[in-house]
């Protein structure tokens, strides 16, 4: 079905550029290829094609053999060159969105891309872009270079935004089965990404312009950061009032109706929810405007790895950070994924070094990190080296965490994702937000 339904009026099979094959375009590209469609997948990091060309996925959630089949097929063509988006019918933008160091929008990613796509724009193309960003980004930046070219948008072109929903990790939603969120510059523009994405995933959901599906992404991981900032500080407030806030969260979730459970931890990672809301912030300040909620929630967010110093220098008494080995258990931001940007666990590891802590990490997935201008390479998580341990902090519950180990053998344990509750321990537990064990 998939090579019927892909063709076009001339018996042609379709063909989609991908520009950026990170954690948002592999997994679109492979997507497009179990549809059907051919894929062109352009990405100037040169190791990542060589990888991809050898049949190598340089993610843990996909498979070796996916990419093996994907390129076996000559469905997926990986490349450094901008000149294979001339056989495109579609191409779709992937781009990183970061901070720059003054925590304002960089779109350099962006505009270089959109540069190189204006140069070699023809007739019939539909541009897509997928990154997270602040609203207006498709008319005030994207659009410009694209018209560029001397081709009109909606007549000899079409540009539309369709925020990426990816969520590294998670077995439940798969790509296909995620409402995609979809509009255009003008309706023609709609008209043309509805028709496309109606291949690949189970619900499209339009909305009226550009500027409204960007505003979409940065409420959903607006609201995020503010929930489980707002957990945080209640787990905090648990910590001084001497109860436990996952029972109560357990409670809470028991209505039916009108609450959503959100959980704490040492902090919140990736490049979506610590980075998408200070987008917003920096767009709405151009009108005079602030976020209190936004401001609030990243304030307390960036507090919790200072806090959960705080309680190891009151819980390890008589000992002292400064003459302690402490080992952090995970640097990735969530479970079972190799990302660690803007994780908690490297602030955490940073603040131990400060404090003259004796500071290593484990992660399966995160071989070595950078944390206060040290490299650090996860070292084995062994009985002797727990033994050694002053106290492991559990930062990331990553489903191979050894648990059975550590409660036999650790002396202390402080656990910030609440993995040790219920189980019996000759180690001292100490819980964020539930106190000890």
């Amino acid at each position: 079905m998939g090579d019927v339904r892909n063709k076009d009026t001339n018996g042609l099979k379709r063909t989609v550029a991908i520009v950026g094959l990170g954690y948002v375009g592999l997994p679109l590209a492979l997507l497009f290829v179990q549809k059907g469609f051919h894929v062109k997948g352009i990405d100037l990091d040169r190791s990542k094609i060589e990888m991809l060309t050898n049949g190598l996925s340089y993610f843990t959630d996909i498979a070796n053999k996916d990419i093996q089949a994907a390129i076996a097929s000559q469905r997926l063509i990986p490349s450094d060159q901008y000149s294979l988006i001339s056989a495109a019918e579609a191409i779709i933008l992937c781009v990183p969105t970061p901070l720059t160091s003054h925590g304002t929008p960089d779109l350099s990613c962006l505009t270089e891309a959109a540069a190189e796509i204006s140069y070699r724009l023809r007739k019939g193309q539909l541009i897509i872009l997928e990154s997270s960003t602040y609203p207006g980004t498709t008319r005030e930046v994207l659009l410009p270079h694209l018209c560029k070219s001397g081709l009109k948008v909606g007549k000899d072109f079409f540009a539309a935004y369709s925020p990426e929903r990816v969520d590294p990790g998670n077995k439940e939603y798969q790509m296909e089965n995620i409402p995609k969120v979809v509009s255009g510059v003008t309706q023609v523009c709609l008209n043309r990404v509805e028709e496309l994405y109606r291949h690949l995933f189970v619900n499209v959901h339009s909305v009226s312009s550009t500027d409204s599906a960007e505003m979409t992404k940065l409420l959903e991981n607006s609201y995020r950061l503010i929930n489980i900032s707002f957990i945080n500080e209640l787990a905090m407030i648990c910590d001084a009032l001497g109860l436990n806030v996952w029972e109560i969260i357990e409670a809470a979730n028991s209505k039916p109706f009108g609450f959503k459970a959100f959980y704490p931890g040492p902090g919140i990672g990736g490049h979506c929810i610590p980075v998408d809301p200070s987008y917003l912030v920096w767009k709405i300040n151009q009108y005079g405007m602030n976020s209190d909620f936004i401001q609030i929630s990243k304030a307390v967010n960036h507090k919790m790895p200072m806090y959960i110093i705080k309680q190891l220098k009151r819980h390890l008494s008589p000992l002292t950070l400064a003459n302690a080995k402490v080992l952090v258990y995970g640097a990735a931001y969530k479970p079972d994924i190799a990302d660690y940007r803007e994780s908690a666990s490297i602030e955490l590891i940073h603040l131990l070094q400060l404090e003259g802590a004796d500071a290593a990490y484990h992660d399966p997935y995160v071989p070595s990190i950078h944390a206060g201008g040290h490299k650090l390479e996860s070292i084995p998580l062994t009985e002797e080296t727990v033994k050694k341990m002053d106290c492991i902090i559990i930062a990331t519950d990553h489903s191979s965490l050894p648990l059975p180990l550590l409660l036999e053998h650790a002396s202390f344990i402080y656990d910030t994702r609440n993995v040790t509750y219920g189980a019996t321990s000759k180690a001292k537990v100490l819980r964020l937000g539930g106190g000890e064990a």
